[in-house]
């Protein structure tokens, strides 16, 4: 699967959040965010449809539209690239990054104590 522009990423969450959805439900529900009017969400959704990104199901009249691609997959395909990019691979040196920027409750702490334990490193 190829990177997601922001716009693709803004389309597939919103139908991912919605579960589907027909034309004009999509387009209200992107309206807000993007301003985009009808003719703009619909050749969003051919473009993607093209790549594989969006299903279209042509046997319901409206149209029905559902990601087709899920979330976490696409999540972990954008982490893998980040990381990556930015640090070349070295995940340690990511999270070390955000600790020392951010840093995180002790819930969290402990979440990662227990996530490094299990994972034995």
């Amino acid at each position: 699967m190829q990177k997601l522009s922001d716009r693709e990423w803004t389309v597939l969450e919103a139908l991912w959040q919605m579960g589907g959805a027909e034309l004009g439900a999509l387009v209200e529900q992107l309206r807000p965010l993007t301003g985009w009017n009808r003719n703009t969400v619909l050749t969003y959704l051919t473009r993607m449809e093209a790549k594989g990104l969006v299903r279209i199901d042509k046997d319901t009249v409206p149209h029905r539209y559902q990601a087709g691609v899920d979330r976490e997959t696409c999540r972990a395909q954008e982490r893998r690239s980040f990381l990556n990019r930015v640090y070349q691979g070295a995940a340690g040196d990511l999270v070390a990054a955000f600790l020392k920027e951010g840093g995180i409750s002790a819930r969290e702490k402990e979440e990662l104590r227990k996530l490094l334990d299990e994972m034995e490193v």
